[in-house]
């Protein structure tokens, strides 16, 4: 027989696939629970959230609070990285309801001597559990309950503030019920706010047609440090398979002298382990990873499972590859893509439980090296369940380890690898252009259950997408491109130093480079200065020193009647920190327009006085309406206001 329950614990939330996978936060952020509690009749009811860091052995419990219609509501912080689990508790708290029933029947005027004797048994059930001085007062009113004498003392007393906090702080719990449990994941902060710069580093020479090696690298972290970047995400850096190597612009014959792509990972001088010999050494590689440290720059590798025909693996584990009839393997194909350098790997492999090891024993390699972030190619075409197990494994042992999904796929099939654990997510952000669809799709993201799982990373293009938007952009485009996404999302990137360069000359009607770096080494002078370099240096120094864009959920949009106009208010978790950024769309044009600002959210009244700090210019301005007019030009096409008031 079920044991006997009265209350109800319904729609539990924050929760994702109820309870099957977990929420996400960082160090120090809160989890505010919601729920629905009811019971039958009329009683009062008490609800608490118990919760526990995964290394305590004992719950602690934050009383929950009726907000309307039986939802209940409270938070509890996160402290430690590492999994937190929390339940709700719900009861009929018998010790309130007597004491509600007592204060109506004395109302309306009734003789309460029965009643007055009822709750003295419940003060008997709370004197063990109460503070010694509470206990003196307690017994008191145990015996002033029983003696006819005091009555007027007594109803005085049972209805007094001091009782109902007693009963409230020490609760009597008859047939409680508790919901299952839930977890939550905490990460270090760089899983919530970090901003990412990529470069290739066979690219990082100083002398043209010269290959770069690591030493080039170090010689650029000041660089992009200057410019506010704290992760450098460097592609494969792996030795590239010369059978059906890839020529330039993604030709199928490599010219002589060709390097191919990063991605076709594997060759003669080894595989996932090996480094390419003509960026350096192991030593040299490590050497890059402290130079960056130095620089509070964290590297970033690139985590690709996929193989070149010359890699180890296939003489090697050939039962990790599907053989056709012919003896030949398929290589990779994306129709109309194909990757004649590239072989997939064989998921349904009767020997898949050490390919599982193998790919495990790669990222405990480099861990051990040094990296803790690993942007990760194409996990879309691996099994779902494999990165649930790889991530929890590396999890257990490297909390701080952080993964970026690249996946520029379907949305369900992005959302269940956030599900499955990745940190972070590419996002579509590269293609939202007008008005509407940044807006409706920063607030799913934002408004719905994806905020809860699903940190995304916004980037203005990569190395395999050259947006048509950006295709002969001007400065002013990539300036508002850029303040797009570094205000909308805390975590962020671009591939350099292209996009600062503005070099997007594409493939005739294609999202490619012409002249991609994927296939070829490209001679950059790395010290050119101009103005973009200058803004995005300004932007990222804002966000480094606002929480307010160190975390993407708390956004409001506000109503600005221009369509080339884009407003919102930002806030950290406990509106110590708070900004207004518009930006205009309009890359050519000088736009106009009058934005709302949110009453409500800033917690201010109609003709309140806000000082509204431009972060850019350094300008200040007194808004004093709910209206108030802004104009942007396409040399400065955004404003960043921090809100004093």
């Amino acid at each position: 027989m079920q044991d006997q329950r009265r209350v109800v614990i319904d729609y539990v939330s924050p929760s994702v696939n109820c309870g099957e996978f977990y929420i996400k936060r960082i160090v120090n952020e809160t989890v505010t629970v919601d729920a629905n509690v009811l019971a039958d009749g009329h009683d009062v009811l008490g609800a608490s959230v118990l919760y526990k860091h995964e290394s305590a052995k004992d719950w602690t419990e934050t009383r929950m609070s009726l907000l309307q219609n039986n939802e209940w509501q409270t938070s509890f912080r996160v402290e430690k990285q590492g999994f937190y689990s929390y339940k709700v508790q719900a009861w009929v708290d018998y010790g309130l309801n007597w004491r509600h029933g007592l204060i109506r029947k004395i109302e309306d005027g009734q003789f309460v001597k029965s009643e007055l004797l009822e709750g003295a048994q419940y003060i008997a059930r709370i004197l063990n559990h109460v503070k010694p001085e509470d206990k003196n007062y307690l017994e008191h009113l145990h015996h002033l309950f029983k003696n006819e004498n005091e009555y007027g003392e007594a109803i005085t007393e049972a209805c007094s503030d001091k009782l109902f906090q007693l009963f409230y702080n020490t609760p009597i719990k008859i047939l409680e019920n508790t919901s299952k449990e839930y977890r939550v994941y905490v990460d270090r902060k760089k899983a919530r706010f970090s901003t990412w710069y990529e470069f290739f580093p066979r690219s990082a020479s100083q002398q043209k047609g010269a290959h770069g090696t690591f030493k080039d690298c170090e010689r650029l972290i000041p660089r992009v440090k200057s410019m506010g970047f704290d992760v450098v995400y460097l592609p494969p850096i792996h030795p590239i398979g010369e059978v059906n190597r890839k020529g330039k612009n993604n030709t199928t014959q490599a010219a002589d002298g060709d390097v191919g792509s990063t991605w076709g990972v594997g060759s003669k001088f080894g595989g996932h382990k090996a480094i390419h010999p003509e960026l350096g050494t192991l030593d040299d590689f490590k050497s890059l990873i402290q130079c960056a440290k130095n620089n509070n720059i964290e590297i970033a590798m690139d985590y690709a499972l996929q193989a070149a025909p010359d890699h180890p693996w296939v003489k090697d584990h050939p039962k990790w590859f599907k053989w056709r009839p012919d003896g030949t393997v398929q290589y990779a194909e994306n129709p109309p893509k194909k990757y004649q350098d590239i072989l997939p790997i064989y998921w349904e492999s009767d020997d898949y439980k050490a390919l599982w090891d193998e790919c495990l024993d790669i990222l405990l390699y480099w861990i051990d090296c040094g990296i803790k972030i690993f942007r990760v190619d194409n996990p879309h075409t691996k099994p779902f369940y494999f990165w649930n197990w790889i991530i929890t494994n590396i999890k257990e042992k490297h909390p701080d380890v952080l993964f970026l999904a690249e996946a520029f796929t379907a949305p369900k099939i992005m959302q269940q690898l956030a599900k499955q654990g990745y940190t972070q997510s590419y996002t579509y952000f590269t293609w939202r252009e007008n008005k509407h669809e940044i807006i409706e799709y920063v607030e799913e993201l934002t408004k719905t259950e994806l905020r809860e799982y699903m940190q995304p990373n916004f980037w203005p293009n990569t190395p395999d997408i050259n947006p048509y938007h950006l295709q002969g952009a001007n400065e002013s485009k990539h300036i508002l491109r850029y303040a797009l996404a570094a205000t909308l999302s805390s975590s962020i990137g671009v591939y350099g130093p292209v996009f600062e360069y503005m070099l997007s000359a594409p493939l005739l009607g294609k999202e490619e480079y012409l002249n991609s770096e994927k296939f070829q080494i490209t001679h950059y002078d790395w010290d050119i200065q101009n103005k973009l370099i200058s803004v995005i240096s300004k932007i990222n120094y804002i966000r480094q020193h606002n929480a307010a864009l160190q975390q993407t959920n708390n956004i409001k949009f506000c109503y600005i009647e221009n369509n080339n106009l884009l407003a919102f208010y930002k806030w950290d978790n406990h509106k110590e920190n708070e900004v207004l950024v518009v930006i205009s769309l309009d890359a050519h044009h000088s736009q106009q327009g009058t934005v709302q600002l949110p009453l409500h959210e800033l917690g201010i009244a109609h003709g309140h006085r806000l000082e509204m700090h431009d972060l850019i210019t350094e300008n200040r301005y007194n808004w004093q309406s709910e209206w108030n007019f802004v104009e942007l030009h396409p040399s400065m096409p955004f404003h960043i206001f921090k809100i004093n008031k």
